[in-house]
């Protein structure tokens, strides 16, 4: 019980009460500060002498476990950079992925993704990010490499360093694994040149957020972006893509296993879609013909046709090879609302001489 993921995650966002809930909750803040410890001196340690190479090096990372909208912001920089004439090869660690199977099981669910969507950017897959960078470089002729999840990347040397944050919840209960969800102190956030805030809808929180990184890292530009949707395609049918709005009022089933499912949910409903019922799994789950014939079968017994999930999840979903499922992938695209101009300047002065 003690050991699920549920009941730590409710353990750390203090929704069990009592004495167990408090003691508990000090054990872990006790690991914390000697996790935040290590880190720190692991950090400094690794970034004496970071691993230069001969192609630009851009970093987009979080401080966050979760899902902060890496993955789209690095699609975002790939075809930006692409279409400007620059080589860019995209070097991810493939997170939960297995080698010994073939597809997106191998490869990993973001990279998989992230080679359909970039069909001419090799993505590289490799924990080794070192190793990874050297066999870019050897086999393409590179001028830039993108680090997928490369802020906790100490061991190479960043030309530009980006950071994602989710603007509804930035920091969690602002305290570091085990007993939140910061990956690192947030003074990591001092070599940061870019934050990129994801989901930012304005109002004073926002103004709030926005003060707060100022006050941490005041040489940062912060940019602000939201995902969004454009379009509807079948899982079956990836390359047609169709207007959500024959989707419109519609009663669906929908299913994500990311690292932010409400904001999947939040930009279904957005289209003005009533979501029956949400089927949760964890992030990077590996799905199994089982997962998705369940919830077909419940779709079926609640008279609901519409089945929907993210483009992360379809990579997985579409290789179990299910006929006749009828589910819908929902396409989505990372846009800058703020600071798009000096954001974009800033990339084209890495290859200025």
């Amino acid at each position: 019980m003690f050991l699920t993921r549920d009941y730590l995650y409710n353990l750390v966002t203090g929704k069990i009460k009592g004495p167990q809930g408090v003691f508990l909750r000090g054990c872990l803040f006790v690991l914390s500060l000697v996790y935040g410890l290590v880190v720190v001196i692991l950090a400094g340690f690794y970034r004496m002498r970071p691993a230069r190479f001969s192609a630009k090096v851009i970093s987009v990372g979080n401080i966050t476990l979760g899902g902060t909208g890496k993955t789209t912001l690095v699609e975002y920089l790939s075809a930006k950079l692409s279409s400007a004439g620059n080589k860019i090869a995209v070097l991810s660690r493939g997170y939960k992925r297995d080698s010994r199977r073939p597809g997106a099981q191998g490869l990993g669910d973001e990279p998989a993704m992230l080679a359909k969507k970039l069909p001419l950017v090799p993505v590289i897959v490799d924990k080794n990010r070192i190793k990874a960078a050297q066999a870019a470089i050897r086999d393409y002729a590179l001028d830039t490499l993108i680090l997928d999840d490369g802020l906790q990347q100490w061991k190479i040397f960043k030309d530009l360093e980006i950071v994602t944050i989710d603007a509804q919840n930035p920091f969690g209960n602002y305290r570091m694994l085990p007993a939140g969800f910061l990956r690192e102190p947030l003074s990591a956030l001092k070599r940061a040149d870019i934050f990129v805030l994801t989901q930012s809808r304005s109002g004073p929180e926002l103004g709030g957020l926005t003060a707060k990184l100022k006050r941490i890292n005041s040489r940062a530009l912060i940019v602000e972006s939201r995902h969004e949707p454009t379009g509807i395609s079948r899982l079956d049918q990836p390359d047609e893509l169709l207007s959500p709005e024959f989707l419109r009022g519609k009663m669906v089933v929908i299913f994500s296993g990311i690292g932010n499912p409400d904001g999947f949910r939040n930009c279904v409903c957005g289209l003005g879609i009533k979501v029956a019922k949400f089927f949760r799994f964890p992030d990077h789950h590996d799905y199994t013909q089982a997962d998705i014939l369940r919830i077909i079968r419940e779709a079926k017994e609640n008279n609901l046709d519409t089945i929907i999930t993210t483009q992360k999840d379809a990579v997985k979903v579409r290789e179990l090879g299910i006929k006749g499922s009828a589910i819908l992938v929902l396409e989505i695209k990372l846009s800058i609302t703020k600071n798009e101009a000096e954001f974009n300047r800033r990339l084209l002065k890495l290859y200025s001489f």
